[in-house]
């Protein structure tokens, strides 16, 4: 069965989402984030994380697994280095307050790093990255759910870390180089996906619960598989150590992490924003960023590529699309949304003229 893909107004989805998530009990500015990261998320083309999780929201707020108005606590604060505990709150909204925090402190400091423990899910980390790049500043972002386990550990059989995503923007004059991979080869929103649709992983991304590799999701979801790290099973050493990265990032560094024994929906998060003024100037590192994605573009292609590209390319050139033609979103996740909208009294924007 073919699914209908169809384009809508970056405008007024953002007002609509915010909208029924004010209607729904939560705060202006923790709305205006979470519409915010939603749907910028499938304006880059991460639509595991865009509008298709919605509902999922909708339901964590309706349980109090997603807490809708109140304010982070602060456990420490010495300038350069805070940490916060986000007590359930949006992970959208508790970066974007990281964010703005740092942005008004990092010109006395040079570098300013924030951890929050127990925060809600975060989203997509590269929507984070371009409100930090854009003023000629780095961005470095990862995160890690204490409570979840779907990834082993190279060489091991259970499931232990999350995905563990990093990510990183780096400024340049033009587009700003962004990163945004996970430890493992894909995570398991994507599993999930694939499940639903009855499709398998493009390779042998999971192993089964006797240690086999699978490119059945289903094994990961419903039969004690798990993901495979990045790198697989020949070179997953590599994932595997930067998945305890992220984990001494987001759980070591805050305070709170997988020895605590959380439950729910629960994000640790890592933000660190860097002033290459205070090290060995902006314009030279802007230079510097700008001669190496040249290079990388002028480096020719291998059989089959059409041209180099540096992580963020793709993503950029699909949210300048997003802007211009409208957010593509499926069928399938426009009737999701529909019915909540309509229960009260909102009207899903008509898509786009093409």
């Amino acid at each position: 069965m073919s699914i209908s893909v169809r384009r809508y107004s970056v405008e007024h989805l953002f007002a609509v989402v915010q909208r029924l998530f004010e209607i729904r009990g939560m705060e202006k500015d923790k709305a205006s984030s979470v519409a915010t990261s939603l749907v910028t998320a499938d304006m880059l083309g991460h639509s595991t994380h865009g509008l298709g999780i919605a509902p999922w929201y909708l339901e964590e707020l309706g349980s109090g697994g997603l807490r809708a108005a109140g304010e982070v606590r602060v456990i420490s604060d010495r300038g350069a280095c805070i940490a916060w505990d986000g007590q359930r709150f949006p992970g959208a909204w508790l970066i974007d307050q990281a964010i703005d925090m740092a942005l008004n402190r990092v010109s006395d400091h040079g570098v300013v790093t924030c951890t929050i423990a127990n925060g809600h899910h975060t989203g997509a980390l590269a929507t984070y990255l371009p409100r930090v790049t854009q003023r000629g500043l780095m961005a470095v972002i990862a995160c890690s759910g204490p409570a979840s386990q779907g990834v082993a550990p190279y060489g091991g059989l259970n499931g232990l870390f999350t995905p563990n995503p990093l990510a990183a923007g780096v400024p340049s004059h033009g587009d700003p180089v962004m990163l945004d991979i996970s430890c493992s080869i894909t995570t398991i929103k994507r599993s999930i996906q694939l499940a639903e649709a009855g499709e398998r992983y493009p390779g042998q991304w999971a192993m089964d619960a006797n240690g086999q590799p699978t490119d059945d999701p289903r094994v990961l979801l419903e039969q004690g598989g798990s993901l495979l790290p990045v790198g697989g099973l020949d070179h997953g050493h590599k994932g595997y150590g930067m998945a305890l990265l992220v984990e001494a990032l987001t759980q070591g560094l805050s305070g709170c992490g997988r020895r605590d024994v959380p439950s729910g929906t629960v994000m640790n998060t890592f933000i660190q924003i860097l002033d290459p003024e205070a090290f060995g100037g902006r314009k030279a590192m802007l230079d510097e960023t700008d001669w190496l994605v040249r290079a990388c573009h002028a480096n020719p292609p291998r059989p089959g590529v059409q041209q180099v590209r540096v992580p963020g390319d793709q993503a950029l050139t699909r949210h300048r699309e997003a802007i211009a033609q409208g957010v593509a979103l499926s069928d399938v996740i426009v009737n999701a949304l529909s019915a909540p909208m309509a229960a009260h009294g909102l009207d899903w924007p008509g898509p786009m003229r093409q």
